[in-house]
């Protein structure tokens, strides 16, 4: 069986968008195009996706999520040859939060990559995809859009920045073919986490990839339903308590 699906990643080094491209199972013939600024990162993960799935038809390009002025013709450049059927959001930076209190550059740059950039690139994609009448987008937040904390304030005021536009593109694209699946994963244990300690309800990227790929058809790769995929299921309890906490006492917590 074939098919003439194309995937964009977005972030195509990313450990969770790679893990989610892997647990999808695409069929023999999917163009999967992984997105980056690392060629050389890019072609090493596109390797290791078609030794593991040698019918998959993989391609690198040349993406910078920092850089908003060129997410325009990107997106143009990548629908002239198709427009996609799954765009998957994966780009991200994780700074401490001590290092971008001293360092407002460097905190422009988070915020530009896991904020801004997904905006642009989005808006960018969703036009040709509502044109077609169908496709997905696949938006990675985050638990700590829900309710920032003193430790992880600027990565969490970025998240709920994206948390809100992914919503807010769910909405507007409603009745038109293209739908819209939010994950929010709560601590993941892989490379961007390193040395730190879990939290509790920890997940890992491939409990990202399983929870996206049992939301999206694996057919079609429409999602099954609109809304949110929390990453464990769980959390969503987890984060309904969080907003309760009074603020006083929330200040307080150290994680």
């Amino acid at each position: 069986m074939t098919s003439s699906h194309r995937v964009l990643l977005i972030g195509g080094t990313s450990e969770i968008g790679l893990a989610i491209v892997s647990a999808l199972k695409l069929a023999a013939g999917t163009e999967v195009i992984l997105a980056g600024r690392d060629t050389q990162r890019l072609e090493s993960a596109g390797k290791t996706l078609t030794s593991a799935a040698p019918g998959l038809r993989v391609s690198v390009a040349r993406y910078d999520a920092a850089v908003v002025a060129s997410h325009q013709a990107f997106a143009d450049e990548v629908c002239a040859a198709g427009v996609p059927d799954l765009v998957i959001a994966a780009a991200g930076v994780l700074i401490p939060q001590p290092v971008v209190a001293s360092d407002v550059p460097r905190a422009a740059t988070m915020i530009t990559t896991n904020f801004t950039g997904h905006v642009t690139t989005l808006l960018a994609f969703a036009g040709p995809m509502r044109a077609r009448g169908s496709g997905t987008i696949v938006v990675l937040s985050s638990v700590a859009a829900v309710r920032p904390r003193k430790f992880n304030s600027v990565y969490g005021a970025a998240k709920a920045g994206l948390d809100a536009f992914a919503r807010g593109l769910a909405d507007e694209l409603h009745g038109t073919g293209v739908g819209v699946l939010l994950v929010r994963p709560g601590f993941v244990t892989g490379r961007m986490t390193e040395g730190m300690d879990p939290a509790p309800l920890a997940t890992t990227p491939a409990g990202v990839g399983a929870a996206v790929a049992a939301a999206l058809d694996p057919v079609t790769l429409r999602a099954k339903r609109s809304g949110v995929v929390w990453v464990p299921a769980p959390l969503a309890g987890l984060a309904t308590a969080m907003r309760m906490v009074p603020r006083p006492i929330w200040r307080k917590m150290e994680r």
